[in-house]
C-alpha cells in the first residue's frame, strides 16, 4: 500500500480555501497548471511510499502512540509559495507549527521503528499543495495573491494515515485518490 501520515483540515476550512483557489484559477498562467482536487487537500506529515501489508499493523500501532503523545494544537491556512520554479503552488500554515513539526518527526520515527524504509530526513515544511505543473510556470501572481490570505483557525485533534491510489487510467488530469485507513486522536495518552 502507498501510505502517508497527514493532517486533514475540516470542511469549513476547505470551503474557505476552495473560494481562494477559485480566484487563483482566474489569474494569468493558471491554465498551465493542474489544480489539485479539494478532496485531496491535506498536510503531509510523513510520506511512507509503498508499505508492505505485514508492516501496516505495527505502523498503525506506533502512529497511535505518536498521536497519544502529541497534544491537540491550533492551526490556520496562511499565505503561500512555490516549489520547483512553479511546479508546485501551495498554501502554508500558521499557528503552533512547533507542535506540527514535532508530530511530523514522530510520524517519521514511527515508520522507521515499524520497519518502513524511509528516505533521508528533511526539515519539515508545512504546506498544502493546491496546484502542480510538469514544467516551470510563472506563479508569481498566484503567490502574491496568497501572501495576504488567511483562513480561520481550527484545532488539529487527529492524525490520519492515508492510502494513496495513483491514477491508472491514463486519462490526462486524473488525480490520485486518497482513503483514510486509520484515524488517531491527539493527546489520548492521559
Amino acid at each position: 500500500m502507498r501510505l502517508f501520515a497527514a493532517v486533514l483540515p475540516p470542511e469549513d476550512v476547505l470551503h474557505e480555501l476552495a473560494a481562494e483557489v477559485a480566484k487563483l484559477r482566474a489569474l494569468p498562467g493558471a491554465d498551465g497548471m493542474r489544480w489539485t482536487e479539494r478532496a485531496g487537500w491535506h498536510f503531509t506529515l510523513a510520506f511512507y511510499g509503498e508499505v508492505a501489508d505485514e508492516l501496516a499493523p505495527e505502523l498503525v500501532a506506533r502512529l497511535t502512540r505518536a498521536a497519544a503523545r502529541t497534544d491537540p494544537f491550533e492551526l490556520a491556512l496562511r499565505g503561500g509559495g512555490q516549489f520547483g520554479q512553479g511546479r508546485a503552488l501551495w498554501t502554508g500554515a500558521e499557528g503552533d507549527l512547533r507542535t506540527m513539526r514535532l508530530l511530523a518527526g514522530r510520524t517519521e520515527a514511527a515508520a522507521r521503528k515499524a520497519g518502513v524504509a524511509m528516505e533521508e530526513h528533511r526539515r519539515y515544511k508545512a504546506h498544502l499543495t493546491v496546484a502542480r505543473s510538469r514544467e516551470a510556470v510563472d506563479v508569481r501572481p498566484h503567490v502574491a495573491a496568497l501572501r495576504a490570505w488567511r483562513g480561520r483557525t481550527w484545532t488539529v485533534n487527529e492524525l490520519v494515515l492515508v492510502r494513496s491510489r495513483l491514477p491508472a487510467s491514463g486519462v490526462p488530469g486524473e488525480q490520485p485518490r486518497y482513503e483514510a485507513v486509520a484515524r488517531r486522536v491527539l493527546g489520548a495518552a492521559g
